[in-house]
């Protein structure tokens, strides 16, 4: 393939809710395909799902794309949330690191936020048909209730939970900031996480950055702040963009076909398997996980050399028919569902048990006090955000 060929990646969708025709291309013809990121330089692009699987749970293969031979993501430098800022972790660092985490962030803890997280989306539903209709879902519902759950996990004060989403989108951009705002965002970020985890040292709260502070008493004390702020940044980062770009698009598949969203008003019994549902649906999730190849290895029969970089599309792997059946239908029953959507592996999504949570009780709620809820505009005319690593809708206008 000459460079003029290698396509820029990610690739377009026809619509917000279709996916880009060269997943079903590559799967079939080439899934380990070349491709010409932000920054121009070139990764490879893998598609399927034992391919995606594969590389995602090898250990060896890194997430520190900071190797002078590695891609660059981004059109910036620091290379936002897939930059390398500050120390590395080895991988027996990281799998130490993400053990404690695992520790405090537990499936009990997320449990034990249930019900308040389901207060909290009443809440913000209550306020949404108040304002009347058509409301935005996305600024409504979809950004607030995943800002207010990391903060309330972390121990973040209510009043600073605004500045979070800034700091968010700077982190996420491959084009939509300059480096100036990015490094600017940043420094503020980094420096009301040092007075944060101060602050709990000082005056623990029952939240995940006081647990982790008494997990790691005895550890080198600047290497713990850290660790504990690059834990709370990706969490942040992970546990809100995410999240509140998936309750827009989640709500966005459910409504544009009326059957789905009947089908889960007869049976409450099909929400939790509808979220996962939309988790393997997504067709417009974003990059995708970048990983460096620290050594060869083979790939769908293909000598990958070491110092590759690859990027593992895990929603076009989440559409690969040798794995689902229907795999470009939507079924809401569908059982097993073994998507990658969090990844895979030692880097698999930390809070993937809240976001479950989080989309369950969105789904829960609206269902509950909105069985009349419709799409405002038609499908189609859904816009997707642009320039960030994280993919969603701009708005997803609602009436009932």
């Amino acid at each position: 393939m000459s460079a003029q060929q290698v396509p820029d990646y990610p690739f377009a969708n026809p619509t917000a809710l279709e996916p880009p025709p060269e997943w079903a291309e590559l799967r079939s013809g080439c899934p380990v395909a070349p491709i010409r990121l932000a920054s121009g330089d070139q990764a490879l692009l893998l598609t399927r799902y034992d391919d995606v699987k594969q590389v995602l749970s090898d250990p060896r293969f890194t997430r520190q794309l900071d190797a002078p031979d590695a891609a660059r993501v981004t059109a910036n430098e620091s290379g936002g949330v897939f930059g390398n800022r500050g120390r590395s972790m080895t991988g027996d660092e990281h799998r130490a690191w993400r053990q404690l985490v695992g520790k405090a962030f537990t499936a009990k803890r997320v449990t034990a936020m249930r019900p308040r997280i389901e207060a909290m989306a009443e809440h913000l539903v209550e306020e949404m048909i108040a304002g009347g209709a058509p409301a935005d879902l996305v600024s409504a519902l979809g950004f607030p209730l995943p800002v207010w759950a990391i903060c309330d996990l972390l121990g973040v004060p209510d009043a600073d939970r605004a500045r979070f989403a800034y700091w968010s989108d700077t982190m996420l951009s491959m084009t939509r900031f300059t480096q100036e705002e990015i490094d600017a965002a940043q420094a503020d970020f980094d420096a009301y996480l040092v007075a944060l985890v101060d602050a709990k040292r000082k005056e623990p709260g029952d939240d995940l950055i006081s647990e982790l502070l008494a997990l790691v008493e005895g550890l080198d004390g600047r290497l713990t702040e850290q660790l504990l702020i690059g834990t709370a940044r990706g969490l942040l980062v992970a546990g809100h963009e995410t999240t509140a770009n998936m309750i827009g698009k989640m709500m966005s598949m459910l409504l544009a076909d009326r059957g789905r969203w009947e089908a889960l008003l007869a049976d409450r019994t099909l929400i939790r398997s509808a979220v996962e549902e939309a988790l393997r649906f997504d067709a417009n999730p974003g990059f995708g996980m970048p990983r460096y190849l620290t050594e060869e290895v083979s790939v769908s029969g293909q000598t990958l050399p070491k110092g590759t970089t690859v990027v593992c599309s895990m929603a076009a792997a989440n559409r690969d028919e040798r794995q689902f059946d229907e795999a470009d239908e939507m079924r809401l029953d569908r059982s097993p569902n073994p998507h990658v959507a969090f990844g895979a592996g030692p880097h698999s999504c930390l809070g993937q048990a809240l976001a479950r949570t989080e989309l369950q009780a969105v789904l829960k709620v609206l269902l509950d006090r909105l069985p009349g809820l419709e799409p405002a505009v038609p499908a189609a005319e859904l816009r997707r955000r642009e320039g960030l690593v994280v993919g969603g809708l701009e708005e997803v206008p609602v009436r009932w």
